[in-house]
């Protein structure tokens, strides 16, 4: 079944040079059953990220390159891929290979076993997660308060790894750090949000764009925007055209 399916895999970087060229070959061989494209949105990168993607570009037909010339983030980033992106099937992944893109089949066939839902994301949980301590506690707080007070009961929002329809993700408002909050919203939006255990692997080469009380303190003021928007945005909000 996954023969039939085409997707685009949105991968954000920043800085990311050491880690492009393994997860392009290993985005390759777990994706080898099926049609995909893979855009890489280089997001201001002053390394030499954006020399190894036109090398790699050369090498692999189905791989296109995004760049903004200046940084503005990892959710404008993904914007970026996803509007530009041929497929209606999106999946994200992050450009540090942490994610693990072996998971990407299986959250496919879980993605199809479901494919009744128009509206349909499926978020990836990591399982024995390979960050510091200072990482992980900033991600408990930032859990604890999306928990009490969005009624965001996902339990791994930052997880980088996604499959959703790309009509989904244009559905929702854009605002910066939003990829923070995407089951929310989706769920806002009727979207049906289910939940798929990956594999999580230490950063071995490159390091971090976020220090850990830097990641806390965006959170907490993101979910304070984020209180503010979900009072004023149409919950679910149908239309239909009355024609008689």
């Amino acid at each position: 079944m996954l023969k039939n399916q085409h997707i685009s895999i949105v991968v954000p970087i920043k800085n990311e040079a050491e880690n492009i060229q393994k997860l392009t070959r290993e985005i390759n061989k777990a994706c080898n059953k099926i049609k995909f494209e893979i855009l890489f949105v280089n997001d201001g990168s002053n390394d030499n990220s954006i020399n190894i993607l036109k090398i790699l570009k050369k090498e692999n037909k189905n791989l296109r390159i995004l760049n903004h010339n200046f940084s503005k983030g990892q959710s404008a980033a993904l914007k970026t891929g996803i509007h530009n992106s041929t497929y209606e099937i999106i999946v994200t992944l992050d450009g540090d290979c942490q994610n693990d893109p072996k998971d990407i089949p299986a959250m496919l066939e879980k993605f199809t076993n479901h494919s009744e839902n128009n509206l349909l994301m499926i978020g990836g949980v990591r399982v024995n997660r390979k960050d510091n301590l200072g990482k992980k506690i900033a991600s408990k707080f930032g859990k604890f308060f999306r928990k009490h007070l969005l009624n965001d009961n996902h339990p791994d929002t930052g997880c980088g790894i996604k499959v959703f329809h790309k009509k989904l993700y244009l559905l929702l408002p854009y605002f910066d750090h939003m990829h923070r909050f995407f089951p929310a919203l989706a769920t806002r939006e009727g979207a049906l949000v289910l939940q798929h255990d990956v594999n999580h692997r230490p950063r071995s080469k490159g390091s971090s764009n976020y220090t850990n009380l830097g990641r806390l303190f965006v959170s907490i003021f993101d979910i304070v925007g984020m209180i503010w928007l979900l009072k004023r945005y149409p919950k679910n909000l149908k239309i239909n055209e009355i024609k008689k």
